[in-house]
């Protein structure tokens, strides 16, 4: 499982369409695919291009280093479940 949390931050190409991009997320379902959500950047007018996601077996890394520090999920606040998204909802559901 570490190995696939170690894509999160670095800089892959997805094998069959050349996609490139930072992988921002990963997801394990109840049915053995391991998935990783590329995310491509911004556009040469700084508008946030559409990410997509791909098993992570189809991916290759195209750096040594993420882009920025993982969070540590199994210690401190990450793993306690106290700190999440940099921006709030706006409103919960009762």
């Amino acid at each position: 499982m570490q190995k696939h949390l170690d894509l999160l931050g670095m800089r892959v190409e997805d094998k069959v369409t050349g996609f490139k991009g930072v992988v921002a997320s990963v997801g394990f379902d109840l049915y053995g695919c391991v998935q990783a959500i590329v995310n491509p950047g911004a556009d040469k007018d700084g508008k946030l291009m559409e990410q997509y996601w791909f098993d992570v077996a189809r991916l290759e890394l195209t750096s040594e280093e993420p882009v920025m520090a993982r969070p540590n999920f199994e210690y401190g606040p990450q793993a306690e479940g106290k700190q999440g998204a940099a921006e709030k909802p706006k409103f919960a559901k009762a």
